[in-house]
């Protein structure tokens, strides 16, 4: 009797063993990202350099989550260092919106009321596009000649110069780079060409097209 009693009391203890080992063994099970979002999430997609930040913002500097290198990082890169992504900003020099366009920039690509631009985060999103495509236009030929080489310790890359034409035009840029980096330029905050390069190298923006004259 107690035999048979130890028989019953060990085969549902060895059957519970058995099936801890299997799940804990199981290495085939995938995360499906698919149920997971980050709408409506406040994110901050770039950090500054050392050398724009004080030492009292370093501590107070908020965690910011990597979105990928690609247009969309890019873009959002750009726009963060621009104007912490705020569409409705205006700065002390007349900079609008986002990606603080200048208001003879906005003409160029057919937008002639600034304060319609700066309550239309579609039409923002489109100038920057349009004038992405147009500087890729204008530093075509420089982008295929510079990108990979060196400046000033600084790699070149096509994102790299698309930015620093964003900050300060594409004729500063060329002059820049087949001056070897002699001709600097430095817009009204002190922010040089050669940190645009920096800072914003390495996105794949292979997707952007290089149009001579994209207006809306």
């Amino acid at each position: 009797m107690v035999r048979n009693l130890a028989k019953f009391t060990v085969l549902p203890f060895m059957i519970g063993l058995l099936s801890l080992v299997n799940f804990n063994s199981d290495t085939t099970t995938t995360l499906d990202v698919s149920k997971y979002s980050t709408k409506g999430l406040e994110l901050y997609y770039d950090v500054p350099l050392p050398e724009e930040v004080s030492n009292t913002e370093v501590w107070s500097y908020k965690p910011i989550p990597f979105i990928g290198d690609r247009y969309l990082g890019f873009k959002e890169a750009l726009a963060f260092k621009e104007s912490r992504g705020n569409y409705g900003i205006v700065n002390t020099f007349g900079y609008l919106g986002k990606y603080q366009f200048g208001k003879s920039t906005l003409e160029l690509i057919g937008i002639y009321t600034p304060n319609q631009f700066l309550h239309n985060p579609v039409l923002q999103e489109q100038a920057f596009m349009l004038n992405t495509s147009r500087n890729k236009w204008v530093l075509r030929k420089d982008i295929d000649r510079y990108e990979g080489k060196y400046i000033s310790g600084v790699h070149i890359t096509e994102s790299g110069i698309l930015a620093a034409a964003h900050l300060a035009g594409p004729g500063s840029v060329k002059s820049f780079l087949r001056s070897g980096g002699a001709n600097q330029f430095k817009d009204s905050f002190g922010t040089s060409i050669l940190s645009y390069l920096k800072k914003f190298s390495g996105y794949d923006v292979s997707m952007v097209e290089a149009i001579k004259n994209p207006r809306l």
